[in-house]
C-alpha cells in the first residue's frame, strides 16, 4: 500500500472525501511555495499537487499558464523543485504529488526523475500529456521507485478505454470534468456525471474529479460524485490576486478551509 492509498483508506474509514489542492512550484519563488504548501496542509488539504512549470502547459488554462510563466521567468528548474519537495515532505505529513508534463521527465531521464522524486519524499506523479499507450516505461520506473502513477480519464473516454486505464492506475484516477483546459466553470459540466457513470462498479482505485471546480458548492457537488476533489486554478488565482506575502497565504488558507469543510462533509 502506498501513502496515497493510506490517505484514502483513512478518509474512507472516517466517512470523508479528499480535498486535493494544486499549486505551481516557484510562483513567485520556491521559498513562498514551501510556505504555501505548509499553509494548505494546515488548512485541511488531504493531498497536495505541486505543479512543475512548463513552457507549453497544454492542459492548463490562463491562470496556471501565467503562474508557470512567472516561475520560469524567475529561473525555477526541476532540480530546484525536487529540492523544495524534499524540504516540504520533511515538514508536511500529507502526501505530496508532482504534476508535470512529460518533457521534463523525459529530458532528465525516467529513472533519474523517479529516483529523485522518491528521494524527495514525493508520493506520486500526474502526467496529463502521457497517453495510456505510451505510459509503460514511466509506469515501470514509478513502480520501481515506489511512486504512484496517476492516470487520467476524459469525458470522451470509452468504457473499454476506461477499463484499460483503471487497470494500470495507482493511487487514484483523475477524472477530467470537461473537454477543455483547467479553469473555473460556472457549474460542473454534465460531462463529469456522464463520465463517472461509465466507471465500472469493480473499479479498483478511488476517483478524483478536477478541472473547473472553484467554489465550496461546486466542491460539495463534486464530492458527492467522486472520492476526491481537485482544485487548482481557483486557488492559484486567489494567491495571484492577493499577492505573494501574508495576504496571499491567508487568502489561500481561507479558500482551502472553505473547500475542505464542504468536501469533508459530503
Amino acid at each position: 500500500m502506498s501513502r496515497v492509498d493510506d490517505a484514502f483508506r483513512e478518509l474512507k474509514g472516517r466517512g470523508m472525501k479528499a480535498l486535493i489542492p494544486y499549486v505551481t512550484a516557484g510562483d513567485p519563488d520556491l521559498d513562498y511555495t514551501e510556505r504555501l504548501v505548509r499553509t494548505l496542509a494546515e488548512a485541511g488539504a488531504d493531498l497536495i499537487e505541486l505543479g512543475i512549470p512548463f513552457s507549453d502547459p497544454l492542459a492548463d488554462g490562463p491562470v496556471i499558464q501565467r503562474a508557470s510563466a512567472r516561475a520560469l521567468a524567475n529561473g525555477v528548474r526541476v532540480a530546484d523543485i525536487l529540492g523544495a519537495a524534499r524540504r516540504i515532505t520533511e515538514r508536511v505529513s500529507v502526501p505530496l504529488l508532482l504534476m508535470t508534463y512529460y518533457n521534463p521527465v523525459y529530458h532528465l531521464g525516467l529513472g533519474t526523475f523517479c529516483g529523485a522524486a522518491a528521494h524527495a519524499g514525493v508520493a506520486g506523479l500526474l502526467v496529463p500529456d502521457l497517453p495510456l499507450e505510451e505510459c509503460e516505461p514511466l509506469r515501470i520506473q514509478c513502480e520501481r521507485h515506489g511512486l504512484d502513477l496517476i492516470q487520467f480519464l476524459a469525458p470522451t473516454s470509452t468504457p473499454e478505454r476506461i477499463r484499460r486505464i483503471l487497470a494500470v492506475s495507482r493511487g487514484f484516477a483523475y477524472c477530467v470534468s470537461v473537454t477543455g483546459v483547467t479553469g473555473a466553470q460556472v457549474c460542473l459540466a454534465d460531462q463529469a456525471a456522464a463520465l463517472l457513470r461509465k466507471i465500472p462498479p469493480e473499479n479498483p482505485v478511488p476517483l478524483a474529479l478536477g478541472f473547473g471546480i472553484a467554489t465550496a458548492e461546486q466542491a460539495r457537488e463534486a464530492a458527492r460524485l467522486a472520492d476526491a476533489v481537485v482544485v487548482g486554478s481557483a486557488l492559484v488565482r486567489r494567491v495571484e490576486e492577493a499577492g505573494a506575502g501574508r495576504e496571499g497565504l491567508a487568502a489561500a488558507a481561507a479558500l482551502v478551509r472553505e473547500l475542505a469543510t464542504a468536501v469533508h462533509a459530503s
